[in-house]
């Protein structure tokens, strides 16, 4: 089969990148007045969660040393649901990943999968890290971002960090069974709210990422400011989001999927597909192929069920256990399903090829991406070609050139 030819462009984004990160953080933090609303020696518990988001050690290490500049002692909590196989360790080694370490915050973290039960909504009990609440205070530090199964005036960001966050596995499991009822969007802010009437959130820190995965903004909110900010936040991040720039695709390749990418493994608006309803979304990709889990996401591939093939190599690193509980605690075990496997990339690629109907495979529409988040970069078959001329944010980098392989069938390094 002759597969098509590529070449690599690259796409402008929006979004200018902070100068000085920890300067803005601390400078943010600074503005809210906090030393009158505390007592030096007062604890205070700080969130960090499971995904990938840009400077998250720095950002993290800055939050820290100001509590300890108005007096209090801070520790850190993993708030990341029931990811990390919902096990203290597991959660533990996710922030080290991240360089989120005792040594490197100056402070203890303090992992417990154990809740208090501090309140319910809608006949269900919402739930808090038990560490968490026996603090003086708790900091809030989430990215705000689009969510990969839902819509609302809300998404991903303080609340749901608030709610599935610092809801453990319990709260997770609680919050997902009743989205089958109500709408996340709904489900999400009223939880997140109840924790807010406990009067134990401080203050909130939100970042907002621009599309080449850079800190473009950071706010620092006292409580009563969090919905509205949070609200005009996603906004921002939902115009500084990068997607694919063609609408209909024969074959998407995705070089890696993972957790600390999107809480789905791949972004549903950049591939098209949802994790939990499998409704088609924009752009249209026919056949989805994706290569390789990544490290960080330790055996986790949840929403390897929104690809059409993947590689043995990704299903060796499964980790069956951890894949299970995150697919059973979010109700989602559609995303646990394993697509067609096979043996390596170029087997992959000519079977999706072959039955992409009447185009020749050599004029197939084809993309390559590194993974969802990394979108300035990719490489495009040659029938995208007069698209890439015409669309003023897209330039070429690269000559046309076959796809390369290695001695085991399988693509060079992105």
């Amino acid at each position: 089969m002759s597969f098509p030819r590529m070449l690599r462009i690259s796409q402008t984004t929006e979004g200018l990148a902070l100068d000085d990160v920890v300067s803005e953080v601390k400078h943010r933090i600074g503005n809210l007045g906090l030393g009158n609303k505390v007592d030096p020696g007062q604890t205070i518990a700080i969130t960090a969660g499971s995904r990938g988001i840009a400077n998250i050690s720095q950002i993290t290490r800055a939050v820290v040393d100001e509590c300890k500049s108005i007096g209090l002692v801070p520790f850190i909590v993993p708030a990341m649901g029931s990811h990390g196989g919902a096990t203290a360790e597991g959660q533990r080694q996710i922030l080290e990943h991240y360089g989120i370490t005792e040594q490197n915050m100056g402070c203890p973290i303090r992992s417990n999968m154990e809740v208090i039960h501090i309140g319910e909504v809608k006949n269900t009990p919402v739930f808090c890290d038990l560490e968490a609440w026996q603090a003086d205070h708790i900091a809030v530090v989430a990215r705000v971002k689009s969510h990969t199964d839902f819509e609302g005036e809300i998404e991903s960001g303080l609340f749901k960090m608030m709610a599935v966050g610092l809801g453990k596995k319990e709260g997770a499991e609680q919050y997902h069974r009743l989205g089958t009822q109500y709408s996340y969007a709904e489900i999400f802010p009223a939880v997140g709210k109840k924790v807010l009437e406990t009067s134990r959130i401080l203050f909130g820190l939100a970042i907002v990422e621009n599309s080449r995965e850079e800190t473009a903004r950071v706010e620092a909110l006292l409580p009563a400011d969090f919905y509205l900010t949070e609200k005009s936040l996603l906004i921002q991040a939902r115009q500084w989001a990068a997607h694919l720039p063609f609408d209909n695709l024969d074959l998407l390749i995705v070089d890696e999927m993972g957790k600390e990418i999107s809480g789905t493994g791949m972004d549903s608006s950049v591939i098209g597909r949802h994790c939990v309803q499998r409704f088609p979304l924009e752009p249209k990709v026919r056949w989805l192929f994706v290569r390789e889990l990544s490290p960080q996401s330790d055996g986790n591939a949840l929403g390897i069920g929104m690809a059409d093939f993947t590689t043995g190599r990704l299903v060796d690193r499964i980790d069956y256990s951890r894949m299970a509980v995150n697919a059973i605690t979010s109700a989602n075990p559609d995303g646990a399903r394993v697509p067609l496997t096979l043996d390596n990339d170029n087997e992959v690629i000519e079977t999706a090829l072959g039955i992409i109907g009447l185009t020749p495979p050599d004029r197939a529409r084809v993309v390559r991406i590194k993974n969802t988040l990394r979108l300035t970069e990719m490489d495009v078959s040659e029938s995208l070609l007069d698209e890439v001329e015409t669309d003023n944010r897209l330039s070429r980098i690269s000559g046309l050139s076959p796809m390369t392989f290695d001695g085991g069938g399988n693509l060079l390094s992105f």
